[in-house]
């Protein structure tokens, strides 16, 4: 047989069968064995959403439309249109179907990129005081420097 407790509630709590509350513990329910792990999921898993929801909440810039004249390779002039994702950095010429993207990184240096071609280096140069060109595409009108 086994000694009775030295707590006289605890011994009266044996007889009295077992208990969600152990004597001399706050009223905290244990419940099943894997109630914890399957709240932490959930939270998580919330959380995760909000996150994506926040996110796509988050408008993508749209490109400003600037119309402009553009010339590839010594061509004629002709219509086309700047679309600008953030003035001085990224930004794009459209002429005709054929698109050329462009990113300045702050330093002075330009990329372009045609069409899904690879980035590659080009030179930025002034001709005839209004248009500005880079390695054979040219553009002219209101070109939005910073």
């Amino acid at each position: 047989l086994a000694s009775p407790p030295p707590n006289p509630q605890a011994w009266e709590q044996l007889e009295k069968g077992p208990s969600p509350v152990p004597v001399g513990t706050s009223p905290v329910r244990v419940g099943h064995p894997l109630r914890q792990p399957l709240l932490l999921v959930l939270l998580t898993a919330v959380q995760l959403v909000a996150g994506q929801a926040a996110r796509a909440a988050v408008p993508t810039p749209t490109p400003q439309a600037i119309p402009l004249e553009c010339r590839l390779e010594q061509g004629p002039w002709q219509a086309c249109r700047m679309e600008v994702v953030a003035i001085g950095s990224q930004w794009a010429l459209v002429v005709g179907a054929q698109r050329w993207e462009f990113r300045h990184d702050g330093r002075g240096s330009v990329t372009m990129q045609h069409g899904g071609g690879s980035w590659r280096p080009v030179s930025s140069r002034w001709e005839d005081r209004n248009s500005l060109c880079w390695d054979g595409v040219c553009a002219r009108g209101d070109i939005p420097l910073d």
